[in-house]
């Protein structure tokens, strides 16, 4: 028999045992019946409209990724037969309109000012003392609360549902971030409004590599610069790709790379590749993940290198800057995987930024000098000695190309004004950060420039979040656990700042909800 026609019979018999009810139904109980009946209609009919709304606006992936789930879980789909009894329609009825029970002790009405005669006999036993022969409603109210606690052994379940409800609806409005953050992907502009010193509202999430965490000592995690997606690589020979939803956070894509132990990863600027290198060879490859191919670059014509390890991907994303010995910088085209002119400074490199617009490079070197370099005319445009640096580490540019930072072995943090370093000889830093007691290793701008996150992988959980330009530590970060003692070695924020994470030694990349801000 077909769809129609099963539906017709069952139609048929509704309405034959609507139309002649049994002996033993009363007039009362048939009304009860039909009045179910018709709440049942009337709530078919509005998810009939809410799936046509659905389906009109452009959800159509939801509902079939619904259906898809509600199908292989067992359950119904709005696709199944309808074959609930009336029954279980009359009790869902019922349980629909029963009123919501508040504690004895509360009445809105009450004017808790007003003050009650303590000494009649129902109240008496709840005065401590003959001075409370009269009492405000209020203080009365807490009396009572308190009395019927102890009785009880406690509040009891259905008192505490307002109380929860209250405590949990900051909780709630925090999540309700998370969530919407969830359903937005892309490349977003920011709406928040500037960020707060002190404390800074975050939640920390499962490890972002949480489906599969690596085998050795974690050397990369970035964000994609515009899908909903984190990647981590490191001494396991491995790339992996996971989808950041804050809860789950599954792998999406993982591939091995054979006698290569990854010593830095970083997404292509249009996020369709991944160029990664080694640590003690000239070979470095390039994933192209939409072709789904793994591309080794064995020699590069003009390289005269033994190795390449370290490199920058340009804000236009047109070439790589590799750092060589000797205090080389290397630009190579990524089209042609040629060196097409080169740069020195004295000592050796520790440290390369692009400035925001990609016209400008900084570089730091070992024995703490900085280098400004025109990225067109390859020529100096400025040369300073970092402020008390004996040997420097790292290096960083904000993205709004007002902040410098240069990393030393001390732990110390100078933060300058990109302006000053440009015309000045001798920049005095803005602030010289010093939380970090042992070499300053890694340092990161979130892309609103409010926020500048520091590591050292010298020390047990030796990262810092500081807020910008106050220079001031926020003072709930990092989280202290005992059991997850760890060593940081990269740091990466979300394209808009929603997330942060890093890369430690035990494999994992530690993922933090930065609350403060709405877009991914």
């Amino acid at each position: 028999m077909d769809k129609v026609g099963k539906h017709s019979r069952k139609g048929r018999e509704a309405t034959k045992r609507v139309s002649e009810p049994e002996p033993d139904y009363d007039e009362e109980v048939l009304k009860r019946h039909k009045n179910a009946q018709a709440v049942t209609a009337l709530g078919e009919e509005d998810a009939s409209v809410k799936l046509l709304e659905d389906l009109v606006f452009g959800a159509e992936d939801d509902l079939v990724e619904k259906l898809v789930e509600d199908r292989e879980d067992g359950g119904a789909t709005l696709l199944d037969d309808d074959d609930s009894s009336d029954s279980d329609v009359e009790n869902e009825a019922r349980l629909k309109v029963q009123p919501t029970r508040t504690a004895v002790w509360e009445d809105e009405d009450d004017d808790l000012e007003e003050e009650v005669d303590m000494t009649h006999r129902f109240r008496r036993d709840l005065a401590k003392s003959d001075a409370e022969a009269k009492m405000s409603k209020q203080k009365l109210q807490q009396r009572m609360k308190e009395q019927f606690q102890k009785a009880m052994g406690g509040m009891p379940s259905w008192a505490e549902t307002k109380l929860k409800k209250k405590n949990k609806k900051k909780d709630d409005s925090d999540d309700e971030d998370g969530d919407d953050l969830m359903r937005k992907t892309g490349n977003f502009v920011g709406t928040s409004d500037s960020l707060p010193k002190g404390i800074i509202r975050m939640k920390k999430c499962l490890h972002a590599n949480n489906d599969r965490p690596s085998q050795d000592r974690l050397t990369t995690v970035q964000f994609h610069p515009s899908a909903q997606v984190v990647m981590t690589a490191g001494l396991d020979q491995s790339i992996s790709l996971f989808q950041v939803d804050g809860k789950t956070n599954p792998k999406i894509q993982s591939i091995h790379l054979e006698r290569f132990p990854v010593h830095k990863a970083q997404f292509s600027v249009n996020g369709e590749q991944v160029v990664a290198t080694s640590f003690r060879n000239k070979l470095f490859y390039i994933y192209d993940m939409m072709e789904g191919k793994v591309i080794p670059v064995h020699t590069v014509r003009g390289l005269r290198e033994q190795r390449v390890k370290e490199f920058e991907v340009s804000p236009d994303g047109e070439s790589l800057l590799l750092t060589g010995t000797s205090g080389y910088l290397h630009v190579l085209t990524m089209k042609t995987k040629e060196v097409v002119k080169s740069m020195k400074i004295n000592g050796n490199i520790v440290g390369v930024a692009f400035s925001h617009d990609g016209s400008k490079v900084f570089t730091n070197s070992e024995e703490g000098e900085v280098y400004i370099w025109d990225m067109r005319s390859s020529k100096c445009l400025n040369r300073f000695t970092d402020d008390g640096c004996v040997s420097g580490t790292s290096m960083a540019a904000s993205k709004n190309g007002q902040y410098l930072a240069c990393g030393s072995a001390a732990g110390v943090v100078n933060v300058y004004s990109q302006e000053e370093c440009m015309r000045q000889n001798n920049p005095k830093p803005l602030k010289a950060i010093m939380n970090l007691v042992t070499s300053a290793t890694s340092l990161r701008f979130n892309p609103t420039s409010e926020i500048l996150a520091i590591a050292s992988r010298a020390d047990d959980e030796a990262a810092r979040l500081v807020h910008i330009p106050s220079f001031t530590v926020f003072s709930n970060f990092p989280m202290f656990q005992r059991k997850t003692i760890y060593r940081a070695h990269r740091l990466d924020f979300s394209p808009n700042s929603g997330f942060f994470s890093l890369a430690n030694n035990k494999g994992h990349a530690p993922l933090f909800r930065l609350l403060h801000y709405k877009d991914f």
